[in-house]
């Protein structure tokens, strides 16, 4: 896997976050039988910057937590092992740090638990899950779940 770890906000992100945020990737990954032959290009932001960003490419005007651009559309393909890039551009993961310290407070849990669920999140937005209508939710919530709970991180 080639992990692009940009921070771009004063906020010191250690090392141990760094490697907890890969091991939820590879976890997705593995829980999805997808290759892991991947690349991710995963940012740090603030809320001005995640609101910008939400504002050109989404028309929404409104800070969030994490954005997911996938770069994949095909995942048939690659499961049955088409011809792609090796590694295989899977997308970019954009947190808002600020919005996951905030609601790691309001939710009682901790920090690395907030960044880890808004990891596998948006994991699972680039692996073409999204939660738009109410069944395709209840089956991206329990993947989340699921993922966390093999890496024993709960609330």
């Amino acid at each position: 896997m080639q992990f692009l770890f940009n921070n771009e906000t004063n906020y010191y992100i250690n090392e141990n976050i760094i490697t907890l945020i890969k091991n939820v990737i590879l976890e997705t990954l593995i829980f999805e039988n997808f290759p892991t032959n991947v690349e991710i290009s995963f940012s740090i932001v603030s809320s001005y910057d995640i609101r910008q960003l939400n504002k050109i490419h989404r028309n929404i005007d409104k800070e969030t937590d994490v954005l997911s651009f996938p770069l994949i559309d095909d995942f048939y393909s690659i499961k049955n092992n088409s011809l792609y890039p090796n590694p295989i551009p899977l997308g970019d993961i954009i947190i808002n740090i600020e919005k996951a310290i905030t609601q790691a407070k309001e939710y009682g849990h901790s920090f690395e638990r907030e960044i880890s669920f808004l990891t596998v999140h948006s994991m699972l937005h680039l692996l073409g899950y999204d939660h738009i209508v109410e069944n395709e939710e209840k089956i991206m919530f329990k993947k989340q779940d699921d993922i966390l709970n093999n890496l024993g991180i709960s609330r």
